[in-house]
């Protein structure tokens, strides 16, 4: 007798409930798989969903439930509906107000600027003035004494707030500006400021009268309705509707932040523009305010703050928000028509890199066509994970001939992209899939040479505070680290 009938024999009812159990789990995995394909997602998502799911039984499906689909919520959704004809329609006004004259500009930005206009739905607009801000204090410094001269309102959208030194400072603005009657709200994502959100400086700043809202709420029992891990990534702050600032930089005071993660001071950057940009990023701000919110459209209309702003410079800035909600791989597209573009340099700075296919082959063939290719990510990153799967990708691009440069000097957390020293990509877009398609971001694509000039000097102070990576060595590295980064490639388009 087989050891399976004498199981059976043995255990009657304990054989039928595990082949049954055995049955369900391979029919929904089988369910799984199918709707996977059907989605048509990337065919490196595709496979590694697949590979979870048959490879960990249980725990694969579940983690799939959890965190494989976009799931906003039925109230977010509605509201998102809700928004859009209006939304639309207020950005469709800008740029009558604030044409780009592309004669003016070299004329290959313009089909670059159309694409992602028909992509994202956010136009170009002309006569805007930038600052760039490198030094995270002089970032703290500005913005406190604009809230201090503040007269109406104060809008400030992070994914994390974080107490101590200068973020204090900056709470401290916000109740002297709406004790005077200033209107103030923030927007933090719930996750990554929760502990400030439910902390006594946010007491402080309700009781001075600052609206605030936690934006994606997550938990156990929402995990059914909601994908608990798309995040609020955006980084803006818009004063008065005539000044905003948008970057890198979280609201966190970079020796407060993180100490014990073993990979030093964070590293970012932030930018300052007046123009009618500014009007792009506030809007911005109001749409996903009335997302998380129970405020009504006509009121944030009327004391919202978003209004036309006065030409203030000569820099073309076109403001590209990215998210779940919004077309699939919108700023993947932006970022892929950058690259493709460039005839001479194409310089890169990023924390997390964890490249598509798409990505991966675009920089290759950008080298092998002759472009120097310059990707700058730091030698120590707080994800392990990230770590192995960024590694893994490193030498098929050294071998094409792009340059590796590890900033050995704090954790480089500035997303920037100069395309032959002429424009640039600037704000809070990691170079891996969870941006891309995950993360709400934001996204200034500067048409400027001018602003480009100062970034590239900025990233050309990154590379000369790091190491260049060696083909020779990277390919000599131990066996058990190459099986490592081999094994989170596969987890590559999840991240």
């Amino acid at each position: 007798m087989s050891a399976i009938a004498r199981f059976f024999e043995d255990h009657p009812w304990g054989g039928w409930i595990t082949m049954v159990t055995v049955i369900a789990h391979l029919a929904i995995q089988i369910v799984l798989a199918v709707k996977l394909i059907l989605q048509r997602r990337s065919t490196g998502e595709s496979l590694a969903w697949l590979m979870i799911i048959f490879a960990f039984p249980f725990a694969g499906p579940l983690l799939f439930f959890v965190v494989g689909e976009s799931r906003l919520g039925s109230r977010r959704e509605r509201r998102f509906i809700q928004l859009q004809p209006p939304f639309k329609k207020w950005l469709a006004q800008i740029p009558d107000r604030s044409q780009v004259d592309w004669s003016r500009i070299a004329e290959e930005y313009e089909p670059i600027a159309q694409m992602s206009r028909r992509t994202i739905g956010v136009p170009a607009l002309g006569c805007n003035q930038l600052e760039l801000l490198p030094d995270w204090q002089y970032v703290f410094q500005r913005l406190i004494a604009d809230i201090d001269a503040a007269t109406e309102t104060c809008h400030l959208e992070f994914y994390i707030w974080n107490d101590g030194g200068e973020a204090d400072r900056v709470v401290d603005a916000l109740v002297r500006a709406a004790e005077r009657g200033v209107a103030c709200r923030v927007l933090v994502d719930s996750l990554g400021s929760r502990k400030f959100y439910h902390g006594q400086q946010a007491d402080r700043l309700r009781a001075a009268g600052v609206e605030m809202q936690d934006a994606l709420p997550g938990s156990l029992l929402r995990m059914p309705f909601v994908r608990i891990d798309l995040r609020l990534h955006r980084k803006i702050v818009v004063i008065d509707g005539a000044i905003a600032y948008t970057g890198s930089l979280n609201l966190v005071d970079p020796r407060y932040f993180k100490r014990d993660a073993g990979v030093g001071q964070w590293v970012d950057a932030m930018v300052r523009v007046e123009g009618p940009a500014v009007e792009a990023l506030a809007i911005t701000f109001l749409a996903d305010w009335y997302l998380e919110s129970e405020d009504t459209l006509e009121r944030l209309r009327e004391s919202g703050g978003a209004r036309p702003q006065p030409c203030r410079g000569d820099a073309p800035v076109q403001v590209l928000p990215s998210g779940p909600d919004l077309p699939a791989h919108a700023v993947e597209h932006v970022l892929m028509t950058a690259i493709y573009s460039a005839r001479r340099e194409l310089v890169m700075t990023t924390p997390y890199f964890v490249p598509s296919e798409p990505l991966t082959m675009a920089l290759v063939a950008a080298a092998r066509r002759g472009v120097k290719v310059v990707l700058v990510a730091p030698k120590q990153v707080d994800s392990r994970l990230v770590r192995y799967a960024s590694g893994a990708f490193k030498g098929e691009l050294l071998e094409a001939g792009v340059r590796i440069a590890l900033f050995n000097d704090g954790l480089l957390h500035t997303k920037s992209v100069t395309v032959d020293g002429s424009y640039s990509l600037f704000g809070s877009v990691n170079l891996d899939p969870r941006s891309f398609r995950l993360n709400f971001e934001i996204l200034l694509a500067v048409y400027d040479p001018a602003f480009t000039k100062e970034l590239r000097a900025l990233q050309q102070e990154y590379i000369d505070r790091s190491e260049l990576m060696d083909l020779d060595a990277h390919r000599n590295r131990p066996a058990l680290r190459r099986g490592a980064e081999s094994f989170a490639r596969l987890f590559g388009p999840l991240l």
